[in-house]
């Protein structure tokens, strides 16, 4: 797998547009000290068959300490811009829509990871840097870690800023068994308040 750039629709705007767009650098993320998934296919793989993503959904999952999955959802759409601050608010909607918040806690413990399921190749374009910034300041103010940021396209998988991918599976392939969590979980959730707030952010 590949990591490298890629132009994407924001890339035309002046550097004082971009900034206010709220973009992370690779660069950047790599430095957060972002943690390591111990098994980044099994996260992926569980993901994929329980949610069955196509290009444009985006998903966003809470693992406890020992990586079991505890929640999660899939929303679809995008806005016409990639906005960090825009995306924060529709992460947040979903975080708050299948799991409590943890901000009594004086450290996180649970972990937030964001699998985006879309066209092109894995390199990172300026949308994926929106959904990095996004995702960080979301488990901020949701009182989670900020965890992995995770691309699917039709090259296969790949974890942004690691450097770890695989080519099974990718957003054209059958799901794989469920192995993500052993604790049985309600089904998916989708769509709801996020999905809205992306229609309105698209048709404007």
């Amino acid at each position: 797998m590949t990591f490298g750039f890629a132009p994407s629709s924001a890339a035309s705007l002046s550097p004082s547009t971009t900034s206010a767009t709220r973009v992370l650098e690779p660069a950047e993320w790599a430095a957060a000290g972002i943690p390591l998934l111990r098994n980044p296919r099994e996260i992926v793989s569980g993901l994929h068959a329980r949610h069955r993503p196509r290009p444009a959904t985006t998903i966003v999952a809470v693992l406890d300490p020992d990586e079991r999955l505890r929640a999660s959802a899939s929303f679809a759409g995008r806005p016409a811009q990639a906005d960090g601050w825009m995306f924060r608010n529709v992460l947040l909607a979903q975080l708050r829509r299948v799991i409590p918040h943890d901000l009594r806690r004086r450290t996180p413990v649970r972990t937030a990871v964001l699998l985006s399921c879309r066209d092109g190749d894995a390199r990172w374009t300026e949308e994926d840097g929106a959904w990095m910034w996004g995702l960080r300041d979301a488990c901020t103010l949701h009182g989670l870690r900020c965890g992995a940021y995770i691309t699917l396209t039709r090259d296969g998988w790949q974890v942004l800023g690691e450097g770890r991918g695989g080519r099974r599976p990718n957003s054209a392939s059958a799901p794989e068994p469920f192995a993500t969590s052993e604790v049985p979980l309600p089904p998916p959730r989708t769509g709801g308040v996020a999905s809205e707030v992306l229609r309105r952010a698209a048709a404007r």
